[in-house]
């Protein structure tokens, strides 16, 4: 990978933290994803199992992991199982770990080949009263395909019926959401990269400019300074596109008089950065678009002053909206009225804020987390309010990452220029 090597501290305390959790006698199985298939003899890019990388560090398609902490002989307590590397195949397709390399990745001391599993896998379940399957857990999850911890599992329920079957998913979503020193110092990187690539497209905007070529110069600088590349797609929309969400097409021009909302992170160690900024496309925010932006910016600083230890997602979204509510009446966006009469399950700000304001951060840029029980320090979540007004033809979203404390948070973007002044300012450079 292009990154530099992760201290295999991560992966061993990660570790160390799920077998913790797991029932006495208990195996837990884990599975690489499976290479996709694009057309006629082509894949995409292999992109590895989040709770696999989680626990292991290991990039590599066809790799198991299994863990059985009670297991009478310490050498099967942690197992590496990993394809055997083929010169012929090495010559086609690159490089596979070998044993040393695998443990110096995970820290793992027992690496064993794929060809030769099947047998010690079955005298360890033996051994084993319960069986921990992974299955995705994400409340994210759109896509049923059956992937491999699915099909090995049902295959592991056709063979031992018997046993008691548990969900690993179940541990990993409220270890995952909980990030350890290391964790945070990977998020630290990819933001780092995040704010260089943001700081070069203030000096590359200009009326003219294509939202592809904005996409090009943060890919550009995402892979200049060791990125894997980014965090997920990126959305570049210049003027009325700024109010699609997920507006992914980035092949418009960017007119003078526009706003361009750019919402991108960089991925470094398989850790995401998140960062969403709107700036004008000639350099100078009109009046109105200063004062909307200056109310979406007081909006984030209003939210970023709720996160904190002991509030629930729901709660905090509830504060919000009241928030909101206040601060567009005061922009015009309201009226008395709208809110005199609004429907308490579709409130009036929502017209021109339609979507959640925070969401975990992580491994994934949709990390797991649950939205129902109280944040807890060591907790990620993004803080990305929008204001969306279709007559005006405008969309703002302003979006930094939080770390939540014992004391309270700590905004790792603080450092990322955000104030309108501040952005003009750079601009003109």
């Amino acid at each position: 990978m292009k990154y530099l090597p992760v201290n295999p501290r991560l992966f061993i305390t990660n570790r160390k933290r799920f077998m913790d959790r797991m029932l006495p006698m208990s195996i837990a199985i884990f599975h690489s994803n499976d290479e996709m298939p694009t057309n006629g003899d082509a894949l995409y890019p292999f992109r590895q199992n989040s709770d696999l990388y989680w626990l292991c560090g290991i990039e590599q398609e066809d790799t198991m992991l299994i863990l059985f902490p009670d297991h009478p002989d310490p050498r099967y307590r942690e197992v590496l199982v990993l394809t055997r590397p083929e010169p012929l195949k090495e010559k086609w397709d690159g490089h596979r770990l070998r044993a040393d390399e695998a443990h110096k990745i995970s820290g793992i001391q027992t690496v064993i080949w794929l060809d030769q599993i099947e047998g010690l896998l079955q005298a360890w379940i033996h051994l084993a009263d319960h069986i921990y399957v992974n299955t995705n857990e994400n409340d994210r999850k759109r896509s049923w395909l059956p992937t491999r911890d699915y099909r090995y599992a049902e295959e592991l329920r056709r063979k031992y019926p018997a046993h008691d079957f548990q969900r690993s998913a179940r541990i990993l979503a409220r270890l995952r959401a909980v990030k350890t020193v290391d964790e945070i110092e990977l998020m630290r990187i990819a933001i780092d990269i995040t704010h260089k690539a943001f700081l070069r497209v203030l000096q590359f905007i200009r009326p003219g400019v294509m939202e592809y070529e904005i996409e090009a110069e943060i890919w550009h600088e995402f892979l200049r300074n060791r990125a894997t590349g980014p965090a997920y797609s990126s959305i570049i929309a210049s003027g009325d596109r700024a109010r699609v969400l997920h507006y992914v097409f980035n092949n418009q021009e960017c007119k003078d008089g526009e706003l361009v909302l750019m919402d991108f992170g960089a991925e470094y160690a398989r850790y995401c950065a998140d960062l969403t900024r709107t700036v004008p496309v000639n350099g100078r925010f009109t009046a109105r678009q200063k004062e909307l932006y200056n109310t979406c910016l007081q909006l984030q600083r209003y939210a970023i002053s709720l996160l904190k230890p002991g509030i629930t997602i729901q709660h905090y979204h509830e504060l919000l909206g009241d928030e909101a509510t206040r601060l567009f009446l005061k922009v015009g966006l309201l009226k008395e009225s709208d809110v005199k009469n609004e429907d308490p399950e579709n409130r009036a700000y929502q017209k021109y804020l339609y979507h959640g304001i925070s969401h975990f951060l992580g491994i994934d840029v949709h990390d797991l987390g649950s939205k129902t029980e109280p944040l807890i320090p060591g907790m990620v979540l993004t803080v990305e309010p929008g204001i969306y007004v279709e007559e005006e033809q405008i969309g703002i979203r302003i979006e930094n990452n939080v770390l939540i404390t014992e004391k309270g948070n700590i905004d790792l973007m603080q450092q990322i220029p955000v104030e309108a002044d501040d952005i003009e300012r750079l601009m003109r450079k």
